[in-house]
């Protein structure tokens, strides 16, 4: 599966502020619902917190990967977020986190669940693309350096 399937321009955020955790991942979910109406924003909220109480999705370099399985979600869903600040997600290697890249799956997406999430993963562990995002002046420039090779 490619990257390009499950984002779109209109799901890259940039300058989303937040004072915590709990918080971006409410503003999370609330962005996704708004253009899913068949998800609730509560019940997304809600499998964000209890996934990150399994352990932090913070991977480090500034980056968390926050992903649940959602009743309603009929393929995988990304959304990318940029902070405007930097906030504590508790991250493997304690630096602040200031992009998301949020993954919703159906229920019943096991192996494609893993899949996406190693290829995010590998995808923001490259320096090059973490910066190239890190400096692009709008949405649809994270979306490309999000989606092109480099």
């Amino acid at each position: 599966m490619e990257l390009a399937e499950i984002i779109t321009p209109e799901r890259v955020f940039d300058h989303v502020t937040g004072a915590s955790k709990k918080k971006i991942l409410e503003t999370a979910a609330g962005l996704i619902a708004r253009q899913f109406p068949e998800l609730d924003p509560n019940e997304l909220f809600d499998s964000l917190v209890a996934r990150e109480k399994l352990g932090s999705t913070g991977l480090g370099k500034g980056i968390a990967i926050p992903h649940c399985r959602a009743t309603h979600c009929g393929s995988a869903i990304g959304t990318f977020i940029k902070l405007e600040s930097p906030v504590d997600f508790d991250a493997i290697d304690r630096q602040p986190v200031d992009m998301l890249f949020v993954l919703l799956v159906p229920k019943a997406a096991h192996e494609e669940h893993l899949n996406i999430l190693a290829k995010i993963a590998t995808l923001l562990n490259d320096d090059r693309r973490r910066e190239t995002i890190r400096r692009a002046p709008s949405p649809q420039a994270i979306y490309d350096a999000l989606v092109t090779p480099l």
